[in-house]
């Protein structure tokens, strides 16, 4: 794509976006993940172009340690909602491939049912060293996929590191998938996981799991009531699904919807959105600076020495930092 074309190239999109052209959504989406600097221009024009279009969807993330069935349940949950005619878009965000940078895990392979529904749109996205495993360009893909009339947005993380407060950042629902009878240290259950739950859905409850299943809602909800909940209008439940047999998926949608109603009735919800847009803001504000920091050759060229001497012992990190900030000019 030349510079000199991003306009023209942007006008052709707006309209094949909120016509809901797949073709059209994809290549805006491959666009925002771009890191040329022509190409992140056009894309903030796109983006400004088709805001009015945005913010009606319900965006729920979905988070749980690997082996947690997170993308069986998502396949089930987004095939059933396709099936109820909504329009889902399931933004998977995957680990990236040190070689490549792409995606290494192929959701639309985990996620066979729903990625042959019309209804559907499934786009795995590599984190691409995106701070906690969440894709840098992961908020305007969600706002271009409400553009393109989809009304549910399922946002998937990686489930290691800090992806979950990303997520929880820029979603109205967070879900927290457990498994039944495992051990705190193997679920990697944590305080702060709880504080940011909406919702613990204990999955693979079916069958001969079902009593373990029981006991395990049974101690997330003992550990519910011990926090704080984050909102005076919602207490956070615990329900027993199993996304491979298609069990409790809908009792628990009705539940994320009940959520909706309530912050919606009380305020919360619009107070949410305007913070999450602030958040989102300041996180461009700092990948920017990080950005010019990298580009500046006289930072490049003087850092090697500084990061030698702090190794060594040689100088304070305090005074490094400080030396970096004047040849910024901050």
């Amino acid at each position: 794509m030349q510079p000199g074309r991003a306009d023209s190239r942007s006008d052709e999109l707006i309209p094949r976006i909120l016509a809901g052209e797949r073709a059209a959504l994809a290549r805006a989406i491959t666009l925002i993940e771009s890191r040329r600097a022509d190409h992140r221009a056009e894309a903030a024009r796109l983006l400004q172009a088709l805001l009015p279009q945005t913010g009606k969807a319900v965006r729920v993330g979905v988070t749980g340690v690997p082996g947690v069935g997170k993308s069986t349940t998502i396949d089930t949950l987004g095939a059933n909602l396709c099936d109820e005619g909504h329009k889902v878009a399931v933004l998977a965000v995957d680990p990236s491939s040190s070689r490549s940078g792409g995606s290494i895990l192929g959701d639309k392979t985990r996620m066979a049912r729903l990625s042959a529904h019309p209804n559907a749109f499934i786009r795995p996205s590599p984190s691409a060293g995106a701070l906690g495993g969440v894709a840098a360009r992961t908020r305007e893909t969600m706002l271009v996929c409400e553009a393109a009339g989809f009304d549910t947005i399922l946002v998937e993380t990686v489930g290691v590191g800090q992806s979950e407060t990303s997520v929880a950042d820029m979603t109205d629902f967070f879900l927290v998938l457990m498994l039944p009878g495992a051990g705190d240290e193997l679920q990697g259950v944590k305080k702060g996981v709880l504080e940011l739950a909406d919702m613990i859905a204990v999955n693979k409850s079916d069958g001969a799991n079902r009593v373990r299943a029981e006991a395990a809602a049974a101690e997330y909800q003992a550990a519910l009531h011990i926090l704080q909940p984050a909102s005076r209008n919602w207490s956070p439940p615990v329900v027993l699904v199993s996304g491979l047999a298609n069990e409790g998926l809908g009792a628990m949608w009705e539940k994320v919807l009940e959520h909706r109603r309530r912050m919606v009735a009380s305020g919360e919800f619009a107070a949410r959105r305007r913070d999450q847009q602030v958040k989102w803001m300041w996180s461009m504000l700092e990948e920017r600076l990080l950005a010019r920091l990298k580009s500046d050759a006289r930072v490049r060229d003087r850092l090697p020495q500084l990061e030698r001497a702090v190794a060594d012992g040689a100088l304070a990190p305090t005074l490094a930092v400080d030396e970096i900030a004047k040849l910024l000019g901050a």
